[in-house]
């Protein structure tokens, strides 16, 4: 399709990004997304909004469209039966995304795009199929954040398009932004009721949660200090959004350990929020009690030193314990490291669940007086876990080994084995919770000296802003993901010092949601055309294909630190 033609420079401009996503001009393609949540902050305020728009265009040949953010169809009402089924056949309906790098120039997609309202007439539309549709769609903002939250647009036959359509998008846009902060304000105070009313009954230390709200008492500000009221906060994040009760166990900076148990606030059938109660479990130990450092570790955090403690504790005592924890938290290297301090001349043997001689294997090596860790056991089967338990218990009786110490990794909360429970765990009178790195992110720096030399590579360091930015990062694959990366660093720059600019492009981006495989490789294409181009987001946008709304609103979602 010529994109030279004489038309409007929003539309010529779409249409070169159109052809730039290699848009099919006959036929648009447009993606579903099957289990899309139709339940949102959202959906739920453009409904009565909709309604009511519904009803006063009854006699109108338009159909009105909701999208969420990324284009994807959410509500459609209205409309005669002709121009729905039209609207059908080009999947114009719930579930589908009309993307602008998907279906061409389209009231929806070009809105996101622009990061305006806009209204596309029959002809100027990318595709063919499209051209008998006039279609206005005007971007919604959250009224607090200024984040997109999605589209309205009305559609009808071109023939009957007027200037009024966008005029009558844009108002009930507005209204649906009104609607979204008086639902906002409705939430918020049912969750402040709520707190207030934990608060005055429990009288102890109370934290809610909520999308824009976050509050924390005054009982809990004073009996915590500032390094455990942020670590405390930090461990909220994982309950943040739950619909169902949760209780954990944080084990904070200055060595106390803390119950944390979240309830859910509704109103009605919506959350509001949540209510965590923290109850204080086990003190720290003494002031005087001085945790020694441990070769093949690293890390001097009042968190990582206590947790090194209990270890060191249950391994000096010969008690078999648990490590418990995320993968990639180092539960087998503390365990390795705290036994070869405690009990060097012991030999230390490691099995891994998945070992399908375990049972033969773990025999021989508490028979030849060795220690034991078996690795994943939250991944053992039945069978395997009735003959361990045997093992175990002969080894706890005397009747095989000599005083042998044995100890498991397991991840929290999988699988729901009842086995595993009673027969395995119960030789195991300890569980020592091994921390996320994003509960200990002043150890960064620690780590990735240690992890650099463990890896040989002797010629290089990190500067200030480089480590500064991986003590951002939220970690989500813990120390393994930390030394993948140290690993690429290595691998690029033998030698001298790693700038923030050397990083790897996912270390630019702080966003602590999960990103899908798409989204990730978006991101880091980002990344590396600010890079380009010197942080210059409209070359890095012109040069991604997107237009400067668009890549501002992406620097945004992924927290990418250009």
């Amino acid at each position: 399709m010529a994109t030279d033609l004489p038309v409007r420079n929003s539309i010529r401009m779409s249409w070169q990004r159109s052809q730039e996503s290699s848009v099919d001009t006959d036929q648009p393609a447009p993606a579903y997304f099957p289990g899309i949540d139709f339940d949102t902050t959202l959906t739920r305020a453009a409904r009565p909004v909709i309604d009511a728009l519904s009803s006063e265009l009854t006699d109108e040949p338009v159909c009105i469209i909701l999208t969420d953010a990324k284009g994807i169809v959410l509500d459609r009402r209205g409309g005669d039966r002709s121009l729905i089924r039209r609207l059908d056949r080009v999947d114009l309906a719930p579930g589908f995304r009309y993307a602008e790098s998907e279906v061409g120039t389209n009231g929806i997609g070009t809105a996101l795009e622009v990061g305006g309202p806009i209204l596309v007439l029959g002809n100027e539309h990318y595709t063919g199929v499209l051209r008998s549709f006039a279609c206005a769609g005007a971007p919604i903002t959250h009224p607090v954040t200024g984040g997109l939250l999605g589209v309205l647009d009305i559609t009808t036959q071109a023939r009957n398009s007027n200037a009024v359509l966008l005029s009558v998008a844009k108002l009930a846009a507005r209204r649906i932004q009104e609607r979204v902060i008086e639902e906002a304000n409705a939430l918020d105070q049912a969750l402040l009721s709520e707190y207030y009313a934990v608060c005055r009954h429990t009288g102890g230390s109370v934290i809610a949660l909520g999308d824009e709200v976050f509050m924390i008492n005054a009982y809990a500000q004073q009996h915590f200090d500032s390094a455990d009221q942020a670590a405390l906060i930090d461990r909220t994040r994982d309950a943040r959004g739950g619909t169902k009760p949760l209780t954990f166990l944080a084990d904070l900076p200055s060595g106390i350990s803390a119950r944390l148990a979240y309830q859910p606030t509704f109103l009605g059938d919506t959350l509001a929020g949540g209510i965590v109660q923290i109850r204080e479990q086990r003190s720290a130990p003494r002031s005087g009690t001085r945790v020694p450092a441990v070769p093949g570790m690293a890390g001097t955090s009042a968190l990582w030193r206590h947790t090194t403690h209990e270890v060191l504790d249950a391994c000096g005592r010969a008690e078999w314990l648990v490590a418990e924890g995320e993968p990639g938290v180092g539960k087998l290297t503390m365990l390795r490291a705290v036994h070869d301090y405690s009990s060097p001349t012991r030999r230390l043997a490691i099995i891994d669940a998945d070992d399908h001689d375990l049972l033969t294997t773990a025999a021989s090596e508490l028979e030849s007086d060795a220690d034991l860790i078996i690795r994943h056991a939250h991944l053992l089967s039945g069978d395997v876990i009735h003959g361990l338990a045997d093992l175990l218990q002969a080894a706890r009786d005397g009747s095989i080994g000599q005083d042998a110490w044995v100890a498991l990794t397991m991840v929290p909360g999988q699988p729901d084995d009842d086995a595993l429970g009673t027969q395995l765990l119960s030789f195991f009178p300890r569980t020592v919770a091994v921390p996320p790195l994003r509960h200990h992110l002043e150890d960064v720096p620690a780590l990735v000296r240690h992890l650099l030399g463990r890896a040989g590579v002797t010629g290089v360091t990190l500067s200030t802003a480089a480590l500064n930015q991986l003590m951002r990062l939220p970690w989500s694959g813990n120390v393994t993901h930390l030394r993948t990366i140290l690993t690429d660093v290595a691998r690029r720059r033998r030698s001298g010092v790693v700038e923030l600019e050397d990083l790897p492009a996912e270390c630019h981006a702080t966003t602590r949601r999960h990103l899908t495989r798409m989204e990730a490789l978006e991101r880091d294409a980002i990344v590396d055309a600010l890079a380009a181009h010197n942080g210059d987001k409209t070359a890095a946008a012109e040069a991604l294909g997107m237009s400067r709304a668009t890549i501002y609103r992406k620097i945004r979602d992924y927290a990418i630190h250009s």
